[in-house]
């Protein structure tokens, strides 16, 4: 019978597995505290963080069980959110499962470690409590903080409820280290961190059996001392004991390849979770009513429920709508986004982020994976929800009731995107 180690240390055997995990542990929770409880049951072992809102019930949680001996972990407290991530760091190379959380002006101010982490190829997974970045000073819900960080090689997994918050937390280390790769996941902040709703915890028995122990690939033996990181030249060279080594070019197709192959690792990893814990992440993006729909909405995290009432009201109207929620953002599943949009004659895309001077980052994905794939749909972008700007179901199809003289004109695009604010 497979066995387990207690964060203590003792080996324990663990039940035989029946089917998908029946806990009735389901719990009132918000957000934070979900994703908290995610990493208390994937047993990390290295804490470090720094408080900013929305994000600090998280690790203040996350103390809270290492204090009271439910987590055997050590919680670094730093001072400074590049610190933070640079203790993960240094604790992932030496062999530990590592985890940190943050938000806005902190994601920033981490992000030369973030391209740290992921060119050491490290497993770490960090949550993002996604908030709006200043000036001027906001501390309310968007997703600029982490769409600006979209380049850095980390995993992007934005959820849409609470349930979702915990469940790719423990998915995002399963995912890390099958590909040795760093993961962040998203949800908004106050919409999701700060507001309850029932999320159903699985036994420890049985994340024990979906996450096996980490492996790293980093070495940390005085016996066989090593640098990680040294000075790389463009070109490949011999080391000092003679092997030829990776320029830092191939370093960097390493990375990209590792990013494109880790979209098999995210199916695997939810459907092994689907079948132990009863809820399928196999796919990357989820779809509500698209067999017939001809309009679709598209938007990221709880913005995408928020779409589900606004196709209620159009349905309602005789427009055949439907919703695509993103649930992965990096790698963006090009094939599936093409497969789900194939039928659409009007896609109307939802950002809650911004690339200046040009347009909604999701918006721009998903144009560049339709382009010479045969599916031409107009695609129209609106701007919402920035800094806090509560946007309403029937904003959203009122956008679309908008968008719909596009198809008599037929451009694929506006050069710009449209706001939905006074001005």
């Amino acid at each position: 019978m497979p066995r387990r180690r207690d964060n203590d240390g003792r080996r324990k055997r663990s039940p035989p597995l029946t089917g998908p995990d029946q806990s009735d542990n389901v719990l009132i929770l918000d957000g934070n505290r979900a994703a908290a409880l995610g990493a208390k049951l994937v047993r990390v072992q290295v804490v470090a963080a720094y408080p900013i809102t929305p994000q600090s019930p998280v690790t203040e949680a996350l103390s809270e069980f290492v204090e009271k001996g439910e987590l055997r972990a050590e919680y670094v407290a730093v001072e400074s959110e590049h610190s933070a991530l640079a203790v993960c760091t240094s604790a992932s190379i030496a062999g530990a499962r590592t985890f940190t959380a943050t938000s806005s002006h902190g994601l920033a101010y981490m992000h030369e470690m973030l391209h740290w982490a992921a060119g050491t190829r490290l497993p770490i997974v960090l949550v993002c409590v996604n908030r709006a970045i200043g000036a001027p000073w906001n501390v309310l819900n968007d997703q600029q903080d982490s769409i600006s960080q979209r380049d850095t090689g980390w995993v992007q997994i934005y959820a849409r409820n609470n349930q979702e918050v915990l469940d790719s937390v423990i998915q995002g280390y399963r995912i890390a280290e099958a590909c040795y790769l760093p993961v962040m996941v998203c949800y908004d902040g106050y919409i999701l961190s700060h507001t309850e709703m029932p999320v159903e915890v699985p036994a420890q028995e049985t994340v024990d059996r979906y996450l096996p122990p980490y492996k790293p690939h980093t070495v940390l033996d005085p016996a066989d001392p090593r640098n990680y990181n040294l000075v790389t030249l463009a070109n490949p060279r011999h080391n000092v004991e003679g092997k030829y080594c990776h320029g830092y070019m191939e370093l960097r197709f390493l990375l990209q390849e590792a990013l494109q192959d880790s979209r098999k690792a995210v199916a695997e990893a939810g459907r092994e979770f689907g079948r132990l814990f009863g809820r399928d992440y196999s796919s990357p993006i989820w779809k509500d009513r698209l067999e017939d729909a001809d309009i679709v909405m598209v938007a990221t995290g709880s913005l995408a429920l928020e779409a589900l009432v606004a196709a209620d009201s159009l349905r309602g109207e005789g427009h055949r709508a439907g919703v695509l929620g993103l649930r992965l953002f990096r790698p963006f599943p090009k094939t599936e986004m093409v497969e789900a949009l194939r039928n659409a004659r009007l896609v109307v895309v939802f950002d809650k982020n911004i690339s200046y001077g040009s347009e909604g980052a999701v918006s721009s994905e998903i144009k560049a994976s339709l382009y010479g794939n045969g599916v031409n749909p107009v695609i129209r972008n609106f701007i919402v929800g920035l800094g806090g700007r509560d946007i309403k179901a029937r904003e959203l199809a009122e956008a679309v009731k908008r968008s719909l003289p596009s198809l008599e004109v037929g451009p694929v695009n506006v050069e710009y995107p449209e706001w939905i604010c006074l001005i």
